[in-house]
């Protein structure tokens, strides 16, 4: 199965399929290689050549011409389709928040006892002998994802690794309805964060992250959510005393929510397959802000 099938539903792939057949070079710039093997001419091609996206398929490795070609494919095909953008989610301080163990102050450790019993709160073995470790989900989260999959192809985006975004995962999305094999993580993106390893045509992408900083070049699309913080990182911690937790109905995933519906709606309200090529999320985003009392919650930067 080629990477784009892996991305759409079988009923796109018929249609995605002969398009990049036709779009080959006669001399075969091997857009497309699987285990070293262009799948065009089944000439080997050296692991040097195009950039792999592992998270998807190891074995699989693509041109720069491919990618822009597949990006603008998944991305059309979507919005035409199914009438869904794309959005990168964030994991910590955005859907939860971490914290080891042992760096829990006193006067929080009875939480490692309530994780027992809690449906939003976990504890689990770290990678590090004898350091176990907290998840908080962010109030609202459940109900924020399955809002978002009806409007959009998801992504997640972490600076964590594999295995801590997959166990993350394991509770927020336990049978893999909303985000697949979309999972990056610093093993592809060890620096900052990029949208070039997303495969859709950034015109319709939305970011959620509570940390503008690691998007330097991609802020237009980034709408920055309030950092969720809900351990406190020491006793004399006085935001941490204050809480005990975000709202459900009006907290920063429920006024996000609510942008998003908005943006979304925009986006689609004038639909026309003539426009495609002119359409672009980034200015919505800007306009859609500005209606929005979201300062406390929420930044568009």
């Amino acid at each position: 199965m080629s990477l784009v099938e892996s991305l759409e539903p079988v009923s796109k792939r018929r249609k995605i399929d002969p398009e990049i057949k036709e779009s080959l070079s006669p001399n075969c710039n091997h857009w497309f290689v699987h285990t070293g093997i262009c799948i065009s001419c089944n000439s080997t091609v050296g692991k040097s050549e195009g950039r792999s996206f592992d998270y998807l398929d190891p074995e699989m490795r693509m041109s720069l011409e491919a990618i822009t070609f597949t990006k603008r494919v998944i991305s059309q095909t979507t919005w035409t389709e199914e009438k869904k953008l794309h959005l990168v989610l964030d994991l910590d301080h955005t859907l939860i928040h971490t914290i080891r163990v042992p760096q829990l102050p006193e006067s929080e450790k009875y939480l490692t006892e309530e994780a027992e019993s809690r449906n939003d709160l976990w504890r689990f073995n770290s990678d590090l002998p004898d350091d176990e470790a907290l998840i908080k989900l962010r109030p609202f989260v459940h109900q924020f994802l399955k809002e978002v999959n009806e409007m959009f192809i998801l992504y997640v985006y972490t600076k964590g690794g594999y295995d801590y975004a997959r166990l993350v995962l394991e509770l927020i999305d336990p049978d893999k309805i909303y985000f697949g094999q979309r999972v990056i993580t610093r093993k592809e993106s060890p620096g900052l964060k990029t949208l070039e390893f997303v495969l859709a045509d950034e015109r319709g992408i939305v970011i959620v992250d509570d940390n503008r900083n690691v998007w330097p070049d991609h802020k237009s699309n980034l709408v920055q959510i309030l950092k969720y913080k809900y351990f406190k990182s020491n006793d004399n911690d006085m935001e941490g005393k204050k809480k005990r937790d975000e709202s459900d109905e009006d907290g920063p995933l429920a006024t996000v929510l609510s942008l998003l519906k908005d943006v979304h709606k925009r986006f689609f309200s004038d639909w026309s397959n003539e426009e495609l090529d002119s359409m672009d999320v980034r200015p919505l985003l800007t306009t859609v802000f500005s209606t929005f009392n979201l300062k406390k919650t929420t930044s568009l930067l």
